[in-house]
């Protein structure tokens, strides 16, 4: 399998959803507070369309997080960030690196909907790409990994295209606009009422999540990010 082949397209058909303005619906809006010493509210909007992947949605979810792009970034993906803000995520570890900007991951999700969807597993191709603007694309799509065949203990789950643009705020550089897309198979037998009605707070719950993972970094000593600490991490044996 081609993965680095893969990864760049992932990455293009993100980079197209970002640039697609037509047939979205909002479906969720919500509240929240940005910025330390002069706080601030700014709108997460959760928007929603047919995917052309699947049998179901794909969304689009918007934010404002008070962290650079190049740290946001890095939040985003990074194992040792991920784990202590993405409350989703039970599991999240690099299973094989493939270059400085792209590897695969096993991801284990918690229960959500209050329980009704049970965890899932996935194994993504994970790709970073850097675009002009200093916009970066965290792109990811499943794959077949031999390594890593299903399990009795979890419903393999399968994500169609989906990643973050990470972009500078065009007033305030200092802050991040984050968007976010997600078409995610979730498979078993849930019925697509019980997934459409949880997925819009689950998303809106990342969000918000990340904007409190930022806020927890900067009062830790490791969190020594920059825009190109991610290549010195993937290289690492």
């Amino acid at each position: 399998m081609d993965y680095k082949a893969i990864a760049q397209q992932t990455a293009q058909e993100v980079l197209g959803y970002s640039q697609d303005t037509a047939g979205w619906k909002v479906v969720k809006t919500s509240l929240m507070i940005c910025g330390f010493l002069f706080p601030f509210e700014k709108k997460i909007t959760v928007s929603s369309k047919a995917s052309k992947k699947f049998n179901g949605n794909i969304y689009r979810v918007e934010g404002i997080i008070p962290q650079s792009t190049s740290k946001l970034s890095e939040l985003l993906y990074l194992p040792e960030h991920r784990v202590t803000w993405d409350k989703s995520l039970k599991v999240f570890n690099v299973v094989h690196r493939i270059d400085s900007d792209t590897f695969i991951c096993h991801a284990i999700t918690q229960s959500f909907a209050m329980g009704s969807i049970s965890p899932r597993d996935f194994i993504d191709l994970v790709h970073i790409k850097q675009y002009e603007g200093n916009r970066v694309i965290i792109s990811s799509n499943s794959v077949d990994f031999p390594e890593y065949p299903p399990s009795s203990n979890y419903i393999r789950g399968y994500n169609h295209p989906c990643g973050y643009v990470c972009s500078p705020l065009q007033e305030n550089p200092a802050y991040s606009k984050l968007v976010m897309f997600v078409q995610t198979e979730l498979r078993g037998k849930l019925s697509p009422s019980i997934i459409e009605a949880a997925m819009p707070s689950n998303l809106v719950s990342v969000i918000l999540n990340a904007k409190d993972g930022i806020k927890v970094l900067r009062n830790t000593s490791g969190c020594a990010c920059h825009p190109k600490s991610h290549s010195s991490f993937l290289k690492k044996k």
